[in-house]
């Protein structure tokens, strides 16, 4: 006598089984549990699950006749029941029931009208009457086909063979329960393909590591001159310590490179490294940026926000151009440095961080110091480890070296072939002051791998400015014009660059020799179109 339940019993373990559904992410198990769970109700005798794969054993098949195209076919992948006859095991998943092409039997007409069939009693369905045998044997009576789709797209099917009728309430569950097992299916391969880029990509992470482990590489700093061998020794020591770094250079000679590989080479290379521009932010916006705000603080707050020093806990914060950081704000990131407590703008609650320092900046800060623009406290809290990058004509002997990596990189950013640099051109490059220094090289080789044919490269570098004709002796009776004090003030700013070899910040640079802050020097080079 087969088992038997109420419908307020079927329908409770179907919903039990629904939710258990929810929180398996292995397809496998997932399958597995859907037959099996279903096996056991009382009038269940047999829960199949078949998805929809393209044939791999085609000139095998069973029904490779009936295939001549091997389209996509239904693959058995989970199978549970509870035969009446002992020897009989119904979770195999080989046999005649392996594979069903889409559109044959059953099973396949299912898949390919994406339409549920019901049977409810087999017994009388003159369709059967070849399995009549068997359904006396094992006390078949109903059947139950239902499609798996996910989107309006069939994955496979759900078969479900019972001891009892098939009526129109069990029908209308079965098919819900079948959409809830789609959507499953779904869930469990989406959780497989994130766990496996996760993994690929964690794979790929490690042997890059082991990569650059093995040859001591330090990123994208190249060059084995001693000036950047001088560097990267001082990164190589400091790295592995919490202690503040001060980077210092002029533009374009790589410091933000140089706090990446500091980053990298840090036992805090897992976490965050969040850059800040501080000469990018409008001065009434620096505490928001740094240390977030609440929303309705300010004008404009329309919602929290956590800012740069909570994105960077437990990692590094690269304050790049450092140098421009109002003095209002100075003391208040002095705070955080010293105790590592914060309060967001709007809020008195007091909050905890742990973030490395790393600051970076293209002027002279002992004589911003000097100068009252920069707080000398602040300034020894930031400066306990300094790492000076030496510009691109100190270390010309890695100009090659350096050439070649960038344009490996442009020739795959621009999908063409890797030019080779001829003699002429390196010696061309070798000989260019780049004032610019990497970022002006990078600008260069790019320039001329766009505008070159045929594989070949144009370095295209700017002519040396004539000399300028030394201006007549003005009187103290002589008035100048506009357009004549425009000329002089012209002349002058050139000759600045050229005695300073076009250095426009730091020791030495035009704006020290014209004695101006380095913001109005650049506002009057671009007024007069000056490179």
């Amino acid at each position: 006598m087969p088992f038997t339940s109420t419908r307020a019993d079927d329908d409770v373990a179907l919903r039990a089984i629904m939710l258990a559904m929810v929180g398996e992410r292995s397809l496998d198990d997932l399958l597995r549990m859907i037959t099996s769970q279903l096996a056991v109700l009382p009038n269940v005798a047999l829960a199949r699950i078949w998805l929809i794969d393209r044939g791999d054993i085609c000139e095998r098949c069973p029904a490779a006749k009936w295939c001549p195209g091997h389209i996509p076919c239904l693959h058995l992948v989970a199978s549970a029941g509870r035969p009446n006859i002992a020897p009989h095991d119904w979770s195999r998943l080989d046999g005649p029931f392996a594979r069903r092409p889409i559109g044959l039997y059953r099973v396949g007409t299912v898949a390919k009208e994406n339409q549920g069939i019901t049977i409810p009693d087999v017994r009388v369905d003159p369709r059967e009457a070849v399995l009549t045998e068997w359904f006396a044997e094992e006390g078949i009576v109903g059947f139950a086909g239902k499609p798996l789709t996910v989107r309006g797209e069939v994955v496979g099917v759900l078969a479900v063979v019972t001891r009892n009728r098939f009526d129109q309430d069990m029908c209308e569950m079965t098919g819900v329960f079948a959409n809830h097992a789609a959507m499953s299916i779904a869930n469990a391969r989406a959780f497989a393909e994130v766990d496996r880029l996760h993994r690929a990509l964690a794979a790929e992470n490690d042997q890059l590591r082991a990569e650059l482990s093995a040859q001591g590489a330090f990123g994208d700093i190249i060059g084995s001159s001693a000036a950047i061998g001088a560097v990267t020794a001082r990164i190589a020591l400091v790295a592995p310590t919490p202690t503040a770094v001060l980077i210092t250079g002029e533009s374009g000679t790589g410091k933000e490179l140089v706090a990446r590989e500091i980053h990298r080479r840090s036992d805090r290379a897992d976490g965050p490294l969040v850059r800040v521009n501080c000469a990018a932010i409008p001065d009434a916006l620096f505490e928001s940026e740094f240390f977030g705000h609440t929303k309705g603080a300010f004008t404009g707050a329309v919602a929290d926000r956590i800012g740069r020093f909570a994105a960077a806990d437990g990692g590094t914060l690269l304050l790049d151009e450092v140098g421009e950081i109002p003095l209002a704000l100075q003391g208040k990131l002095l705070r955080v440095l010293q105790e590592g407590t914060y309060e967001r703008v709007g809020e008195e609650r007091v909050r905890r961080v742990d973030v490395r320092i790393i600051a970076a900046t293209n002027r002279d800060p002992a004589a911003d110091v000097a100068a009252g623009r920069f707080r000398a406290d602040l300034y020894y809290r930031l400066n306990v480890v300094p790492i000076h990058v030496p510009p691109l004509r100190e270390r010309r002997e890695d100009i090659p070296a350096i050439a070649q990596h960038l344009l490996a990189g442009l020739a795959i950013r621009h999908r063409r072939p890797v030019p080779k640099l001829s003699r002429a051109d390196l010696q061309r490059l070798e000989a260019h002051p780049w004032p610019g220094n990497v970022r002006e090289l990078a600008n260069v080789l790019e320039r001329g791998l766009i505008i070159g044919q045929g594989g070949r490269l144009v370095i295209d570098l700017p002519a040396a400015a004539a000399p300028a004709a030394s201006p007549a002796p003005i009187s103290a009776t002589d008035i100048i014009s506009e357009t004549e004090m425009d000329a002089l003030t012209r002349r002058n700013l050139i000759a600045a660059l050229k005695r300073a070899d076009g250095q426009v910040f730091g020791p030495g640079g035009a704006a020290e020799l014209l004695g101006v802050k380095p913001t109005t020097l650049v506002s009057r080079l671009k007024r007069y179109r000056l490179r």
